[in-house]
């Protein structure tokens, strides 16, 4: 397992993809990391655009997959809604759900956490 946590600030995306890249290659879970690092993205983009405090990343490998999760300190569970084509934003939840094997969101004591689940090949 990893974890960290960033500021709210616009760096925060480009800082939390390379961290769970390198993690997840020294993992030896290459095979996940392109598409990991997207859905990372786009919820760390999310909570920058909603939330304003720390963003928590965690990654945990489990048998035959990889658990990954997104918090921040936002209650309100995310809204996955239909962009339409010319909408520069809105899809990001859409991507989560057709790009993991499993996803949701849970409320914590301070906040929410967005998570998915990848299939790792092995």
């Amino acid at each position: 397992m990893a974890e960290w946590s960033f500021p709210a600030e616009p760096g925060a995306v480009r800082t939390a993809r390379a961290t769970v890249r390198t993690t997840l290659a020294d993992w030896g879970l290459e095979s996940v990391a392109d598409i990991a690092v997207l859905l990372v993205s786009e919820l760390v983009t999310n909570s920058l655009t909603y939330a304003s405090g720390p963003i928590g990343v965690r990654l945990e490998q489990l048998g035959g997959g990889l658990l990954v999760e997104v918090s921040d300190p936002l209650p309100d569970p995310p809204l996955e809604r239909a962009a339409e084509p010319d909408d520069e934003g809105g899809r990001g939840l859409q991507l989560v759900a057709r790009a993991s094997r499993r996803w949701g969101a849970r409320r914590g004591k301070s906040g929410k956490t967005v998570w998915f689940e990848l299939s790792v090949a092995g």
